[in-house]
């Protein structure tokens, strides 16, 4: 998500109404590499419109992903993510600890290219990477 400028116009240019509400939650996206659940990202639009829905937070971030602007995200934390890094492709490190998401850089065209040859027309490539952040790792103890 390169601004918040950007994804106004987005919005403007395919129809959509530009609300606070809808410019707040986009506030909170943009720079925000920790793949917010849409609680979160409803508990921080909270803080700068107290009036907010969570129902809003929601549609908004539907609408943006319909837009292409965000990847909605359902890592297996229990909680739907938000990830606004849609210009570049990616994959992701999930601690079972934290629940916290990272993106990791993982290049599978060449694994995938054979499967193509063979007339696998390839849609999408989801990887996950889990395990223990160090900062979470840091806290066990050791044997």
């Amino acid at each position: 998500m390169e601004s918040v400028a950007s994804v106004v116009d987005a919005l403007r240019s395919h129809g959509m109404r530009v609300t606070a509400q809808r410019e707040c939650v986009v506030r909170h996206l943009v720079g925000n590499a920790s793949h917010p659940t849409v609680e979160a990202l409803f508990l921080a639009a909270q803080h700068d419109i107290p009036s907010i829905s969570l129902k809003t937070v929601y549609q908004t971030v539907h609408d943006l992903e319909t837009l292409g602007v965000v990847s909605v995200l359902d890592l297996g934390t229990g909680s739907v993510r938000v990830d606004p890094n849609v210009e570049h492709d990616h994959h992701h490190l999930v601690c079972t600890a934290c629940h916290g998401v990272r993106d990791i850089p993982l290049d599978f065209d060449v694994a995938v290219d054979e499967h193509i040859r063979a007339g696998f027309r390839v849609t999408g490539v989801e990887v996950i990477v889990r395990g223990v952040c160090a900062a979470c790792d840091a806290t066990q103890p050791t044997a």
